[in-house]
């Protein structure tokens, strides 16, 4: 019996320990988020990631850059599918500066700002995220005329996780 209960205590004494760790963690995402123009964007992209639970807001910001980082590429992939069946020359030519804007956010913008914010220099971190936004922004103008763009979704996504990077890496200023 007294064996049970010493079991009970000690849980009792781990569950206590170990709550205001996933309590602060927690706090610290919705505190973060909140200075974020999408919450409930930035909530979700930080608590897919198992490392949130015990990041700091720099650790933050690098989940937020990797998230931007796997919409890009998974958006560059769909470009690229598109391109290899595409036959209207316009929708074709669209598509292309797609993929150099993405290839300019997958292999510059979004190494240059999850290196920044591994080196503690946040600037170059909001300034690389603008960036990977505006080139989301110039593939999407690139279907100003017809045809219609098949990504919209897609750069509208980019857009709205780099403005939740940019305003956490902000934070870091």
């Amino acid at each position: 019996m007294t064996k049970i209960i010493s079991l009970v205590i000690l849980q009792a004494v781990f569950s206590f320990t170990f709550l205001p760790i996933s309590y602060s963690a927690s706090n610290l995402i919705e505190t973060t988020c909140k200075q974020t123009p999408f919450f409930n964007l930035c909530v979700s992209t930080l608590r897919s990631d198992p490392g949130s639970s015990t990041a700091d807001v720099a650790g933050l910001a690098h989940i937020a850059a990797g998230s931007v980082n796997s919409k890009a590429t998974a958006t560059l992939n769909q470009i690229t599918g598109l391109l290899k069946i595409a036959k209207d020359p316009n929708l074709r030519k669209a598509l292309q500066r797609c993929v150099d804007s993405y290839n300019t956010i997958v292999k510059a913008d979004i190494p240059v700002a999850i290196e920044a914010i591994l080196k503690g220099n946040p600037n170059f971190a909001v300034d690389s995220a603008t960036d990977a936004a505006n080139e989301a922004q110039v593939c999407e103008k690139s279907f100003a005329n017809p045809p219609k763009s098949p990504i919209s979704d897609s750069n509208k996504a980019m857009r709205d996780l780099t403005a939740v990077l940019e305003s956490i890496a902000s934070l870091l200023l």
